[in-house]
């Protein structure tokens, strides 16, 4: 009688890990057998995040991007309901070495040349269509990713125009998402909205890891004054930071509908 008591016990806390395991939508939680039975589901979508290891002004961790992109990849996936997240590809061009220019001029920063990082998206995705998925779509979190994004889905659909796989570069959930105009309209002027660890990334990274950012060196910033900070990370909040993310993830799940679509329409 205690022996089944135990089992049962065991069972009631061991199957809802499992259940949770199996339903998860990033592929690195997943096994082979369960991505292959996802993708013969109907799960033939898989988001590919690219993110950044970049300096984000003394306050901020490297891996802001990371961080940001894996949680609005995992959201746009489970609102798909059809769609799988691969990891997130963390190196991605920042700037040239000799001399440094961009992010490379700060400690911890990784880039990559521009045609590196596009032989990555490209493998990734012969990857993912050999497997079977038919909307292979590069969602980036920072804005130098999009040039190589395009080039390798444009290059690579015109490749397989003949066949049923298509890549997406999706780029609404980075810009012109609403979330400016949104934070003008809560009284933030430009300046200090900023465009690189000023409001919008500093109140993210407060409502996802707050303990990436460290609250003691938040600070204003300005263009080439040696802070790495464009903008007035002190006006941050994870209030902010929650609607903003879902400018983002709206969006996202907006653009990928569309593309599915209009990608493969006759022209």
């Amino acid at each position: 009688m205690v022996r089944v008591c135990l089992l049962f016990v065991v069972a009631l806390i061991v199957s809802p890990l499992l259940a949770t395991a199996q339903s998860s939508v990033f592929l690195e939680e997943l096994t082979w057998t369960e991505v292959r039975d996802a993708v013969r589901g109907g799960k033939t979508t898989i988001i590919v995040p690219t993110g950044g290891t970049e300096q984000n002004g003394p306050h901020m961790v490297l891996g802001k991007h990371n961080i940001i992109v894996k949680f609005t990849a995992g959201e746009i996936a489970k609102r798909l309901g059809n769609a799988v997240v691969a990891p997130v590809i963390a190196y991605v061009p920042e700037g040239s070495f000799d001399p440094p220019v961009s992010h490379m001029r700060f400690s911890g920063t990784i880039s990559l040349p521009q045609e590196h990082f596009e032989k990555v998206l490209e493998f990734t995705a012969r990857s993912f269509r050999a497997h079977g998925f038919l909307d292979i779509v590069l969602l980036g979190d920072s804005g130098g990713n999009y040039a190589g994004q395009r080039a390798v889905a444009q290059a690579l659909n015109k490749e397989w125009a003949l066949t049923s796989t298509r890549v997406h570069s999706v780029e609404a959930n980075y810009d012109a998402n609403g979330s400016t105009d949104w934070l003008r309209r809560q009284g933030e002027t430009a300046e200090r909205i900023g465009t690189h660890a000023g409001i919008p990334d500093t109140s993210q990274m407060l409502a996802l890891h707050p303990d990436g950012v460290r609250r003691a060196k938040l600070a204003l910033g300005q263009a080439d004054d040696g802070s790495g900070v464009i903008g007035d990370p002190t006006r941050a909040t994870a209030a902010y930071g929650k609607q903003l993310l879902e400018f983002k993830i709206a969006a996202a799940v907006r653009d990928i509908g569309e593309l599915r679509e209009s990608s493969r329409k006759v022209r």
